[in-house]
């Protein structure tokens, strides 16, 4: 038994869990619970088998990084909590029969989500296999732009926990807040800057099945670009909703990029760029 079977079992295990959690609590969110945890264990399980080899092992501590931050962001919200289901997963149940909500439950949520986790991890297969190759300059600058791309995850996710706590304060105070969605900081330049950086971490992580190997194109590559179709099909739903919710979303949208941060094609008004 070699890790990749290792990684696949473990997997499957999660897969059925959270499945079975979902049924018995009603609530959808189990994937999105273990998102942070599961890709630590599956990188580590490489890194561990290989003796320890340096470059998945900083891959590892990479990973652990992201997950440690990614976790505390989502508890933080209140994701671990009971009643913690991601709020679009409600809207789609309105809009579903139930039993189409229940094969989606099974087959996209718990199995598809599952699987793109994994994926996204297996560039560390690549690593495995190339059998210890020595770490070099890529490492070191793959290394660089991967903390850089955490580090505006960061910056994007702590203003909107900004706005987001600024909104709760102003309706506690009973004023309707304006504007109703964050257009300011990194979200000036980014409808979704958030998204941007997640999937562009995982495009640098494959990068390091390139380093080892010296060759650009992998099997492994079906993780990110999996996780790049899975965010363009969330994107579109969760704008789909945010529509619904604002009127002026649609200005929005016509001024700011939809996902690769970039110069607005037109200023914002004073109204929409106030903050918390």
């Amino acid at each position: 038994m070699g890790p990749l079977v290792v990684c696949l079992v473990i997997c499957a295990a999660i897969t059925l869990a959270t499945w079975v959690a979902s049924i018995a609590t009603r609530e959808y969110s189990w994937v999105d619970r273990i998102w942070s945890i599961a890709p630590i264990v599956y990188v580590w399980v490489f890194a561990v088998w290989s003796g320890f080899d340096g470059r998945l092992v900083l891959m590892a501590a990479l990973v652990s990084a992201w997950g440690i931050r990614l976790t505390f962001n989502f508890a933080r919200k209140g994701g671990y909590r009971p009643g913690g289901e991601d709020y679009r997963w409600a809207v789609l149940r309105g809009r579903m029969s139930r039993a189409g909500f229940a094969a989606f439950n099974l087959l996209f949520i718990s199995i598809y989500q599952n699987a793109v986790i994994l994926l996204f991890c297996l560039p560390a297969a690549t690593v495995f296999a190339a059998g210890g190759a020595p770490l070099g300059g890529a490492d070191v600058v793959l290394s660089i732009a991967f903390l850089a791309l955490l580090a505006g995850e960061t910056v994007a996710d702590q203003q909107q926990w900004a706005f987001h706590r600024w909104k709760a304060a102003e309706r506690a105070a009973g004023r309707t807040p304006q504007p109703g969605f964050l257009q300011s900081g990194l979200f000036r330049f980014s409808r979704h800057p958030n998204f941007f950086f997640e999937q562009a971490q995982w495009w640098v992580f494959y990068g390091f099945a390139v380093a080892a190997t010296g060759v650009w194109l992998h099997w492994s590559v079906a993780g990110a670009v999996l996780l790049t179709t899975l965010f363009i099909g969330s994107t579109i739903f969760t704008e789909s909703i945010s529509r619904s919710k604002y009127p002026d979303y649609d200005d929005y949208r016509a001024r700011t990029s939809p996902i690769v941060p970039w110069p607005p094609r037109r200023p914002a008004s004073p109204a929409d760029e106030r903050t918390a």
